[in-house]
């Protein structure tokens, strides 16, 4: 994903980044109407790229978990956010993110995700993470890409 897609605190919905201004931001809404208008200074704005998810080993990038989520569904969730039960929430945060840490990730965090995933699919947005121009595709499923050489360092002499 290209575009730096942005929540603004006390604004339902999702912006994209259109442009910077003389200490504002102008942003675009992620839905039908494509209302633009500037983010002030005042405005608590995150952006998607910055965010995380708990886990039980490392946290987990929100754009790895969403790709995760699109693998899994191919559109949006069958589930609304608003009208899923725990035992629903649970079992799309097994398929979003296996690993995912219970104690520290709320309901209410995986609400959001799933309102936040749908409207970007809505929004027209597949692909949440860029491919990484160092990993081989071609490698059959299951086989790991040889590991790229390092280049030699060498090594000072010792002083005397």
């Amino acid at each position: 994903m290209t575009d730096i897609i942005l929540a603004i605190s006390g604004k339902p919905g999702l912006y994209k980044l259109v442009s910077r201004g003389n200490r504002t931001l102008i942003v675009e809404s992620i839905d039908e109407a494509k209302r633009r208008f500037p983010a002030g200074m005042r405005d608590r704005v995150t952006s998607l790229g910055d965010v995380s998810m708990y886990t039980e080993a490392e946290d987990v990038a929100l754009m790895q978990v969403f790709q995760n989520l699109y693998n899994a569904e191919q559109g949006e969730t069958k589930v609304s956010h608003n009208e899923a039960t725990d035992e629903q929430l649970v079992e799309i945060m097994n398929v979003a993110l296996p690993n995912w840490d219970a104690d520290r990730v709320h309901k209410s965090d995986i609400r959001k995700l799933i309102q936040w995933y749908n409207i970007l699919v809505r929004g027209g947005y597949t692909e949440f993470v860029t491919p990484s121009p160092n990993y081989d595709y071609n490698i059959a499923e299951g086989a790991e890409a040889p590991a790229e050489e390092a280049p030699a360092v060498e090594e000072a002499p010792a002083a005397e």
